[in-house]
Order: C-alpha cells, then structure tokens, then sequence
C-alpha cells in the first residue's frame, strides 16, 4: 500500500522573463499542465517537480553540456536520482527546462497558442521524469497516446495532428 504524502509540489522559475509577456498567466498554465502530468502516475503524492522557463542560449548550453548536442531544443527533462525512503518526505523527480524562442516557433508553425504548446511542453517533460519515454515506435506510440489523452483533459487539441517539432 502506498501512502500519500499530500500534494504535489511544483516549483516554476523564469530565468526568462519574456515568457510572461508571451504567455498570460503563464505561471497557471504552467500549473494546470504540470497536474495533470503528474494525475497519470500511479504512485503517491507528494512529488516535487522543478520547471524552469528559459531562453534558448540556456536551453542551448545545458544541451551542449548534458547531452552533447549544440543547439537549442524545446524541451529538455533532467529526472532525480532514485529517493531514500523518508517518512512524510517529497519525492523529487527532477527538473524539466522549456525554451522560448523554439517553443514559440513550434507553435507559430504548428498553427497552436504559445499556451497550448507549452502546456504540451510540460506535460512531455513530466511524463519524461515518470519514466516515459519515446525511444522506441512502441514506446512513442504509448507516450504519445498519454499526452495526447492528457492535453483533451485540459481542453487542448492532439498536439500531433500536423505538428514539426521535436517533441
């Protein structure tokens, strides 16, 4: 049996300021997104995850560094290692960093809100910190049909009906 350890803890940053401007109300977008990433695991509550909304040159560099590509992404999700079990205490899961500028134009050519592509944005990076991942056709195909089923929660149309990106 698991325990609940009460809410989930989302902590956004915007080492970008733009993205307020870019988006209103970003930080409740962000928020709604983030919830329901994390309402499809099936594990306890009480999960700290980090957001951080960049600009591509920081998105670039931790690119460059961590994975050794560089340029800039739109997405980029950096899981915690594994959590010693305390009692009462937060399960970090990790960090997940999102770029304006190619989220911005993702959207642009994608026909989408900046909102709606965020919210997609998030709910990949998330999804990515729980374990998915889209490696393999099988594997993109099951988290693909998550944020898809994810998204429609929110109100928000198939993120990949006609979508060029890199998701």
């Amino acid at each position: 049996m698991r325990r609940s350890l009460g809410p989930d803890r989302i902590h956004l940053r915007l080492t970008a300021p733009a993205w307020r401007a870019a988006v209103p109300a970003v930080e409740r977008v962000v928020d709604r997104a983030a919830r329901a990433a994390l309402a499809t695991a099936r594990s306890a509550q009480g999960r700290d995850v980090s957001l951080v909304l960049a600009g591509d040159a920081r998105v670039r560099a931790l690119n460059r560094r961590w994975r050794r590509r560089d340029k800039a992404t739109n997405v980029l999700a950096f899981p915690a290692g594994p959590m010693p079990a305390i009692p009462n205490a937060p399960h970090p899961l990790g960090d997940v960093i999102i770029a304006l500028g190619v989220a911005r134009a993702e959207a642009r050519r994608g026909g989408m809100t900046l909102a709606a592509h965020l919210s997609h944005l998030v709910v990949h990076g998330i999804l990515h910190l729980l374990g998915h991942d889209h490696e393999t056709a099988a594997e993109a195909t099951r988290m693909e049909r998550l944020e898809t089923r994810t998204l429609a929660a929110l109100g928000f149309s198939d993120p990949y009906a006609g979508f060029e990106g890199d998701v």
